[in-house]
């Protein structure tokens, strides 16, 4: 972040709220990964009620590529491929709650949710990203 504080372009509000959300991001792909390395019951079960195998191995692989996910992801350096990894993650999340009939608002579209909160997060404390993509035109 070392990048993002010398930049004085980079309002320090936009800055700290950016990395609070980018934070609430990172805790739950954590807690998330986490789950699913040990693997836990709720896990595994959750896993074959979505329509896969459940085996304790397909749940720590998720578990890995999660953690690594939420590694790229907070580093500077490579946040935007994070952001990128963790929109795959988050599609193919969503097409199994979709394939599973699982409830709109709480679990299909808690991907989105996320999703939302992790580039916006990266759009506000990320000055190269804002100028990639401006959501306004400076006259």
């Amino acid at each position: 972040m070392q990048s993002e504080a010398k930049n004085a372009a980079n309002p320090p509000a936009a800055l700290w709220i950016g990395r609070a959300m980018s934070g609430l991001v990172v805790a739950f792909l954590i807690f998330d990964g986490g789950i699913k390395l040990a693997p836990l019951s709720v896990v595994t079960e959750t896993m074959q009620q979505l329509g896969y195998s459940g085996s304790p191995e397909l749940a720590r692989g998720l578990g890995v590529m999660t953690l690594a996910i939420a590694l790229l992801y907070a580093l500077p350096r490579t946040s935007i491929l994070g952001a990128i990894l963790l929109t795959g993650l988050l599609g193919g999340a969503m097409a199994t709650h979709l394939r599973a009939g699982s409830p709109l608002f709480s679990h299909l579209f808690f991907g989105l949710y996320l999703g939302l909160i992790a580039w916006g997060g990266l759009y506000l404390r990320n000055i190269r990203l804002r100028r990639l993509i401006p959501l306004r035109q400076d006259s």
